[in-house]
């Protein structure tokens, strides 16, 4: 569902751009992907451990309102589900996280060389 929820405001953003924008954008998508891993493997370095996203969810009582067909409005008692999201030490091997972070970085550094050269291809294919 989370997804669903990102990728549906790219694909927006995604429609209003140009060929040459959208070129470019999908020319840096891994670059950005492995920035990002890079990122939070550095992270968990540093720390020392990773951290991981739990969902508790809990049901509570609410007051809800409803409409009669005659347009009055009525409250009456109901559950409402409660979603909250937080973060969690987990522990990790930081040998095995370093040698993650340098396989890595080093994968982000041909992404970014082809990033590079496949940006100078989409600025040939679509000139502005």
């Amino acid at each position: 569902m989370k997804i669903i929820l990102i990728t549906l405001p790219l694909l927006a953003l995604a429609a209003c751009s140009t060929p040459r924008e959208q070129c470019i954008s999908t020319a840096n998508s891994q670059l950005r992907t492995l920035d990002r891993l890079v990122n939070v493997t550095r992270g968990n370095v540093q720390r020392g451990f990773a951290l991981t996203s739990v969902q508790d969810v809990r049901v509570v009582q609410s007051t809800c309102q409803g409409r009669n067909e005659d347009g009055t409005e009525f409250r009456f008692d109901c559950e409402e589900t409660q979603t909250r999201t937080r973060q969690e030490p987990v522990t990790i091997d930081i040998a095995e996280e370093r040698r993650k972070l340098a396989q890595l970085e080093e994968r982000r550094d041909q992404a970014a060389r082809d990033a590079v050269e496949q940006t100078q291809q989409c600025i040939a294919m679509h000139p502005e």
